[in-house]
Parts: C-alpha cells; structure tokens; sequence
C-alpha cells in the first residue's frame, strides 16, 4: 500500500533529494519525480514540494501503479510535501 498509514503519523527521515516542481502542474510533478527516482538507489528517499492541488491523486496512484512508496504526505500554505522510497529494483 503506498499511503502513509496514518497522516498525522510521519516519517522525519531526512530524505536523500529533494525536488522542488512548485508551480508546475501536471502531469510535470510526476514526470519529473519519475526521472528522479530513476536515478536514486533502491530504498533512498526522495521529497516533493508541490504546489498543484491535483498533485495528492497523482502521486497516489503513481506510487500504487509504479511499487515507490509513498512514507508521508503533509501540506502547509498550499505547498504539498511528499516523501518517497524508490522502491527495490525487483519489485
């Protein structure tokens, strides 16, 4: 399952990248998380800052579609945050 469990239960971890797309709209925060983690060894973090409300959805079901995990999510003054773990290579 890639939603965090519990929202108001985040990861702290310090992520490995991170990818700033605000202003961009999609389907550009995804796409660019894709090459990103393209690049990331399995299990490293990536963070996302977003500011495209329809970006929730979408990194929901590219995390469902491609195995990425989705280990937290918030959202503060409209910038959305979304942490990722690349996922294993064989999965």
């Amino acid at each position: 399952m890639s939603k965090p469990d519990d929202p108001a239960d985040q990861d702290d971890s310090a992520p490995d990248q991170v990818l700033d797309v605000t202003g961009l709209n999609c389907p550009l925060p995804v796409l660019r998380a894709k090459v990103t983690l393209g690049k990331m060894a399995p299990g490293e973090r990536l963070r996302v800052l977003a500011t495209d409300p329809y970006s929730v959805m979408d990194f929901e079901a590219f995390c469902d579609k491609t195995g990425h995990r989705l280990v937290a999510r918030s959202e503060m003054d409209g910038v959305f945050q979304f942490d990722l773990a690349r996922r294993d290579e064989d999965e």
